[in-house]
């Protein structure tokens, strides 16, 4: 019953709340996936309202349904590896794959006693040209945060670099995330996550073309096999979807502990 009214309760407050068009939306958390383990997961947003024109090329986002799968295997207790592939369906152009991505990412181990959560994760991949700027890209995460009773905090303050695009400008665009959230039932957290895109680090765009968007998240805790994420958002500025719908879910497979079970 909790989660049916979580989930009501995210439908309702889409009219009160201020969604970036994307095809993974969300806030990293520091943590990796641990050695031996592997993180099935789908998600799934769609663009209510967005986009109608084309721009430079690249499909409008208005109703897009974006699908992408990606499967994490934790290397190490400190390394993981994971693979994105990313799918959009938008009338009148049909079911489209879209692009691929790989992406290795580091931790801070347990043994340094950090005060906060540490991680860094480097994606790369290419994406079709009517549906992305940049065909090939390469993006640089920093991931802090912090767990404080019932309160959590994450901050990713994002570097993305085209490599290959039809303007040729390498210089890194800075797209910072933040996640602030509560722990309001024993297993779900209520949160906002925030998604910006400011324009090139040397050279920030005017505010009306930046990117900014805020979301009302709600988290599953206590669980480890599953995980589920989703909730509305609205974007701030007139160069932002303006209502998007998220949701990613996954599950966790220990395969260590499966192999050990069947001996």
């Amino acid at each position: 019953m909790k989660f049916y009214s979580i989930f009501l309760l995210s439908i309702l407050l889409t009219k009160i709340l201020i969604a970036q068009d994307n095809y993974e939306i969300q806030v990293y958390g520091s943590a990796t996936q641990t050695k031996g383990s592997t993180m099935f997961e789908s998600h799934t947003n769609f663009t209510f309202d967005g986009e109608k024109n084309s721009n430079d090329g690249v499909r409008p986002t208005h109703h897009a349904f974006h699908e992408t799968v990606e499967i994490t295997t934790g290397i190490t207790n400190c390394f993981e590896l994971g693979f994105y592939l990313f799918t959009n369906y938008t009338s009148p152009f049909g079911f489209q794959f879209v692009g691929t991505h790989i992406r290795p990412r580091v931790c801070a181990p347990q043994s340094w006693k950090l005060p906060i959560g540490l991680s860094l994760s480097a994606e790369l991949g290419t994406q079709k040209a009517e549906y992305a700027d940049d065909t090939w890209s390469l993006e640089l995460r920093p991931i802090i945060d912090k767990q404080v009773k019932k309160f959590y905090w994450s901050f990713n303050p994002t570097l993305g670099v085209s490599l290959k695009s039809n303007q040729n400008n390498s210089t890194p665009v800075f797209e910072p995330n933040l996640k602030l959230a509560y722990q309001a039932f024993k297993n779900w957290n209520i949160g906002v996550e925030y998604f910006g895109a400011t324009g090139k680090i040397n050279n920030f765009e005017a505010i009306q073309n930046q990117q900014h968007a805020l979301f009302l998240a709600f988290d599953m805790l206590n669980n480890t096999k599953w995980e589920l994420n989703f909730g509305p958002g609205y974007g701030l500025t007139n160069s932002t979807d303006r209502f998007v719908f998220k949701m990613y879910f996954g599950r966790r497979i220990n395969w260590k502990t499966k192999s050990t079970a069947a001996k």
